[in-house]
Parts: structure tokens; C-alpha cells; sequence
């Protein structure tokens, strides 16, 4: 009775492993839930909470994780959930280039914030990607992600073959947003800012006695604030269209309907 018992608990452990695996990868990956804030037992435990109740909703197959078709489907798994997770953080570096873009315009890129999650970024780039969690929030980002992520399951079962070349080959594609999200976002404010120095430069062309240094550069950061807060709905927008392309994309690579 024990051994039949110990048997039945290693079988229901190695089905709840699946969907655990794809689950947890998208947990350590995705940008609002990979922040520092959340630790790895955080995440763990929302994993697990996520998985339990994703687990009666589909029939896993019986495959031990030891053997080569097991060590496959594990690798699958985890590379569907960070493939998942990296889709959203291109629109987290598409905000980080467009606060740097914007900073170097301005004459802050000195002005560094250190984030344990995004490394060494200007304080603007913080301060967008803090309006960008915001805004993933208000559209209810989260739950769009954790349902698209529970359609894969339906879309692509655990054990089935992948198409990694073609996944890959569409997150390679959409890795070129993070360059034209981040022109988009800042382009405003770059564009303003470009006509503002070509005055100074005129100025200073027409008054060579004029110290640029002392006029223009905070000139440029109080133009700069000022064209921002003015610009603020418009980048929101734009954030906005990012992440709804970034959800598309993720029902895009995975067949996802």
C-alpha cells in the first residue's frame, strides 16, 4: 500500500512538474515579475500558487523527466516561459533607450540611476520604466500575460514538438522594437530639444562671446522639462500601443488565439 501510494505521489509530482517548469520560467523573466522587489521565493511561491490551480485544467502526460524525451520536454518548457518573459522585456529596453535618447538630448546622461533589475540607467530611463509598470498595470497586463500563458498549454501541450527555429526567428524580429519602440517614445521630446540647440548654436555663432556652456546647457534641461511634462499623454499613448503589440506578439509566436 505504501509503495503503491510513494508511486502514485511520484507520477502526480512529475505531471505537476510541467506546467511548474513553463510557469516559473516566465516568473524569472518577464519584467514586472523578475523585479528585485520580488525575490526568488516570492516568485517561487506565486509559481507554485499559479500552477495549482492551472494543473486540474488540463491532462498531463506521463513522462519521466530523467530520460532524453523528459530532459526535451524540460528544456521546451523553460524555453517557451523565457521566450514569453523576453517578448515583454524588449518593451522594458525599448523604455530604457528611449530615457537614454531623451537624457542624452538634455544633458542628463550623468545623472545615473543604479537598478538592480536594469543595471546602471539614466534617471529618466527609470522614471519611464516606472510609467511603463504603471501603464502594464492599469491595462491589466498581468492577467492578459498569465492568460495568454495558460492558452499555451492548450496551444502547444507539454511533449509536443516545437517550433524553436520559427519562435526564435519571430523574437529575433521583435527585437527590433526595443530600438523603435524607444525612438517612438522619445521622439517628441528629441525633436524639440534638436531645434532648441540648433538656436543655441545660431546664437552662439552670431555672439561668439557667449559662454554655451553657461546658457545653453540649462537652457536644454529646462526645455527639456518643460517639452516632457507637455509630451507626458503622448508618450503614454505610445507606451500603451508597446505593450498591446508585445501581448499580440506573444499570441503571435505561440499560435496562441
Amino acid at each position: 500500500m505504501m509503495t503503491l501510494l510513494a508511486t502514485d505521489l511520484i507520477v502526480k509530482f512529475y505531471a505537476f512538474l510541467w506546467p511548474l517548469t513553463r510557469i516559473a520560467a516566465l516568473m524569472m523573466t518577464a519584467p514586472v515579475f523578475s523585479v528585485e522587489a520580488a525575490n526568488a521565493r516570492v516568485r517561487l511561491m506565486l509559481a507554485l500558487t499559479l500552477t495549482a490551480m492551472v494543473y486540474p485544467m488540463f491532462d498531463w502526460p506521463a513522462i519521466d523527466p530523467f530520460s532524453a524525451a523528459g530532459l526535451m520536454a524540460l528544456l521546451t518548457e523553460i524555453g517557451i516561459g523565457v521566450v514569453m518573459g523576453m517578448v515583454l522585456q524588449i518593451i522594458t529596453a525599448a523604455l530604457v533607450v528611449a530615457g537614454q535618447s531623451i537624457s542624452a538630448s538634455m544633458g542628463l546622461s550623468m545623472a545615473n540611476l543604479i537598478d538592480p533589475t536594469l543595471g546602471n540607467v539614466p534617471i529618466l530611463a527609470q522614471f519611464l520604466t516606472v510609467m511603463g509598470t504603471l501603464i502594464f498595470f492599469a491595462l491589466g497586463g498581468h492577467l492578459v500575460v498569465i492568460s495568454a500563458l495558460v492558452e499555451t498549454f492548450r496551444a502547444l501541450p507539454v511533449g509536443q514538438p516545437v517550433k524553436a527555429a520559427e519562435a526564435i526567428s519571430k523574437l529575433l524580429t521583435w527585437s527590433s522594437m526595443m530600438f523603435l519602440g524607444g525612438l517612438l517614445v522619445a521622439l517628441p521630446v528629441m525633436a524639440i530639444l534638436l531645434l532648441i540647440n540648433i538656436g543655441l548654436g545660431v546664437i552662439t555663432r552670431a555672439a561668439p562671446s557667449l559662454n554655451i556652456f553657461s546658457v545653453g546647457v540649462p537652457a536644454a534641461v529646462a526645455a527639456g522639462f518643460v517639452i516632457l511634462i507637455i509630451a507626458m499623454p503622448g508618450m503614454g499613448n505610445r507606451v500603451h500601443w508597446l505593450w498591446l503589440q508585445g501581448f499580440e506578439q506573444i499570441r503571435n509566436i505561440f499560435g496562441v488565439p
